[in-house]
């Protein structure tokens, strides 16, 4: 039989459970790490608007970026040779703006001759979906959908040690 006792300190355990996988998620509605990515349509920036789920099938490496972003701009290169080296044979690299206007963020692709899909995301869903707290974010997923991991901060995508991460967690040969 339950008292009141074990009724409050059971409500109050499921209340710091919530808590705690609140605290757990950095943006609101965050697929975390072994989830699926829900659907989304993208606006193109330089290339047709398109659905998250035209990417399924592939590996996936999805960078958030913004044009104001210093990291973001530094690691867009190594991006861009990660892609002509490998994209579209083993896996799909995109880019994701969080720029607020869209001639900024195609401005910045255009400079940076970025040949790669870039799209806007002028409502936040995918920011927030992916867990873009914080930029730049790389997030590798699996031909499934499923997130793999994320990576905050600045990388050099195309050197030995990233290639050597990107194929260990993707499971692909780079």
């Amino acid at each position: 039989m339950l008292t009141r006792r074990h009724t409050v300190g059971a409500m109050l355990g499921l209340f710091f459970a919530a808590v705690g996988a609140l605290a757990r998620a950095a943006t609101p509605g965050e697929v975390a790490v072994g989830a699926v990515l829900r659907d989304a349509s993208m606006q193109g920036i330089s290339t047709p608007s398109r659905r998250l789920s035209d990417f399924r099938g592939k590996p996936l490496v999805i960078n958030v970026w913004a044009s104001w972003c210093g990291p973001c701009r530094q690691e867009m290169g190594s991006l861009e040779r990660m892609s002509r080296r490998f994209g579209t044979k083993q896996l799909n690299v995109i880019g994701i703006s969080t720029d607020d206007y869209r001639d900024r963020a195609l401005a910045f692709v255009k400079q940076s001759n970025i040949t790669f899909s870039n799209f806007i995301d002028h409502e936040l869903f995918l920011e927030n979906m992916l867990g873009a707290n914080r930029l730049p974010l790389t997030v590798l997923v699996d031909a499934q959908g499923r997130v793999l991991a994320k990576h905050y901060g600045a990388k050099e995508w195309d050197s030995p040690q990233s290639l050597d991460l990107i194929g260990k967690t993707l499971k692909i040969k780079l």
